[in-house]
């Protein structure tokens, strides 16, 4: 089965008469979700978006994926939050977390636009250096702050570089369909467009050409991404105990209402680092509001278990951990024998290190459950297409299924435009002038 959700180590956190009795209210998620009668509605094109998607852009996708791996040795993606973190994450999962530093014939792919940070583009420039290079901006509108600064800087490198007609063939813009500053840009410089869907938030959007693009541009089977989720959608359909997204879900809630208000999502493949941020980003924009929401952060292990592990063991209870293990390593490391064993290690030796892997996370998840931390593991075979795609869609509806549970908005963000609006009037953006003057004087000024 490549996904399936272990919930051994929650014996004695949560009970099946616990699970029994918040079914009512999982069934009242499920059906505002399928009705579209829930709050949010107008976003729920990712529910069925892995059957539905555009065939033809989809084709697109791949011979703009094709161009960009011959005519470029780096793809520069140009995107904030969901614009960029699942693209990411599917790239790291796949390949390597060291994909930039790894022999391959496929472009080195680099992410902008998601910091103001003058170092960091700057040290991103230096990067690029003299090597032919192509830039995939995203964004819905063209006027978040970041993004388009940054794609202010790239475009005029292209420019300078190739020439306005050069550049032309170098940039691709996924966008909105037909409005928004950044589609009237692009179809007057006739830059190739891709759609973001009007019914697709953006951190939901990885299976869109937000995130099909640079995934396809990084050669990984975009096919057989769709092909998971798919299959995911299928598998997660119905509203039943057997439905392990729906039983995370329940679970998430059970937990919250007895304390538990962190959720830690672990891994125990480093290359699962930015799968970790993507995570943090749908469950905290998504179900943090109106007071409520379990706060969701991430760690590596074994990594992390040095650093946090006194914490997660002996800490305040406050949170419980999420664990996704992959039951199968990409490749294999074999432990040798040192004939005079300083290090101890003999009793290794001719073992595989994905061995020695499994037992530190059984040897943890006992240790952290002792500890009084509930542990619930979902379980894939390996990291490669198919299972990412039921990973994501498995996330995406548990996500949404959790946050109607907390009768919140899964689907809007509200909170985020407050920080926009304040940056906007400190910068001297015309139309905030006496918001400006306000807030300087709360800064002293």
């Amino acid at each position: 089965m490549p996904l399936g959700l272990n919930t051994n180590y929650l014996n004695s956190f949560v009970s099946e008469a616990e699970l029994e009795a918040i079914q009512p209210e999982i069934k009242k998620a499920h059906d505002l979700l399928l009705s579209g009668k829930g709050e949010g509605s107008d976003f729920l094109g990712w529910l069925t978006l892995p059957e539905d998607y555009d065939k033809a852009e989809f084709e697109a996708i791949k011979k703009a994926a094709e161009k960009i791996q011959n005519n470029s040795q780096v793809l520069i993606v140009i995107g904030i939050g969901g614009s960029y973190l699942g693209a990411r994450a599917a790239i790291e999962f796949i390949k390597s977390q060291n994909y930039n530093a790894m022999p391959k014939t496929t472009p080195d792919i680099y992410f902008a636009g998601n910091t103001i940070s003058s170092r960091s583009l700057n040290e991103l420039k230096a990067v690029i250096g003299d090597r032919d290079f192509s830039v995939n901006v995203i964004s819905k509108s063209g006027t978040t702050t970041e993004p388009a600064v940054a794609f202010r800087i790239f475009k005029g490198m292209l420019e300078e570089k190739y020439g306005k007609e050069g550049a032309k063939e170098r940039i691709f813009a996924t966008t909105d369909k037909a409005k928004g500053t950044l589609k009237k840009f692009a179809d007057s410089e006739g830059w190739q467009t891709f759609v973001v869907p009007d019914n697709v938030g953006g951190r939901y959007s990885v299976l869109t050409a937000v995130g099909l693009l640079p995934i396809a541009v990084a050669g990984i089977d975009i096919d057989a991404l769709m092909l998971g989720a798919k299959d995911a959608m299928v598998k997660y359909a119905d509203c039943d105990m057997a439905n392990d997204c729906y039983k995370y879900a329940a679970i998430r809630n059970i937990l919250y209402r007895k304390g538990k208000k962190i959720e830690m999502m672990v891994s125990y493949e480093p290359s699962y680092t930015m799968m970790n941020e993507w995570f943090k980003q749908l469950y905290g924009e998504s179900e943090g509001k109106d007071g409520k929401g379990i706060f969701p952060t991430s760690a590596v292990f074994s990594t992390d278990l040095h650093s946090m592990g006194q914490y997660i063991q002996q800490g305040e209870r406050h949170l419980f951990e999420t664990v996704v293990f992959f039951k199968n390593s990409q490749s294999e490391v074999l432990i040798g024998e040192d004939k005079d064993n300083v290090d101890g290690l003999n009793f290794l030796a001719g073992k595989n290190l994905s061995f020695v892997n499994e037992k530190a996370f059984e040897g943890t998840v006992l240790a952290h459950t002792d500890g009084e931390v509930p542990n619930v593991v979902i379980e894939l075979d390996e990291m490669n297409e198919y299972d990412l795609g039921m990973l994501i869609y498995f996330l995406e509806k548990a996500c949404a299924i959790s946050g109607y549970v907390l009768e919140v908005n899964p689907f809007n963000q509200p909170g985020v435009e407050s920080y926009k609006k304040n940056m906007f009037a400190l910068l001297g953006k015309p139309g905030y002038e006496e918001q400006k003057a306000e807030l300087e004087k709360r800064l002293g000024r």
